[in-house]
C-alpha cells in the first residue's frame, strides 16, 4: 500500500519517533501519551487500531495485545508543528493504563504528594503474565 501524502509532514525525532497523545473521543479525557515510529503510525492509520513503539522493548506495541483493552481510532490528527499526533479513540475494556486505570493520568499532584484518583478497572497482576 502506498504511503499517504500527509506522512511527509510528520517530523519524526532523531530516533525516528513522534509523540502520540491519546484522547477519549467521547468525553475528551487524555488517556495516555506514547511514542510512534513510522511503522506504528502507518499501521494505526491502516487498521484504525492504536499501535505504538515501545522504547523499552524496542518493538511495536499493539494496544490491547495482552490486556484486550484495544483502542479503536476514530480520528488521527497532526499538530501545527508536525511533531505530535493526536489519536481520538474509543477505548475498549475501559482502561488505557497498564496499571488498570482508565487513564495514565490518574495521579493528582495535589499539595505535597500524589493522590490517586479513581480505581483500577482491572488487576494488572491478573492480566499481564511476565
Amino acid at each position: 500500500m502506498k504511503a499517504p501524502k500527509w506522512l511527509a509532514a510528520v517530523k519524526f525525532d532523531e530516533k525516528g519517533l513522534v509523540t502520540a497523545v491519546v484522547q477519549d473521543a467521547g468525553d475528551g479525557a487524555v488517556l495516555m501519551v506514547a511514542r510512534m515510529n513510522r511503522e506504528a503510525l502507518l499501521e494505526t492509520w491502516r487498521t484504525r487500531r492504536g499501535v505504538y513503539f515501545s522504547r523499552s522493548r524496542r518493538k511495536l506495541w499493539r494496544k490491547g495485545e495482552e490486556s484486550g483493552n484495544e483502542q479503536e481510532v476514530l480520528g488521527l490528527f497532526l499538530d501545527c508543528d508536525g511533531d505530535a499526533v493526536l489519536l481520538r479513540v474509543r477505548q475498549k475494556g475501559g482502561a488505557a493504563c497498564h496499571t488498570g486505570h482508565r487513564s495514565c493520568f490518574h495521579r493528582d499532584m495535589a499539595g505535597d504528594g500524589l493522590e490517586v484518583r479513581g480505581r483500577p478497572v482491572f488487576d494488572p497482576g491478573q492480566v499481564y503474565k511476565k
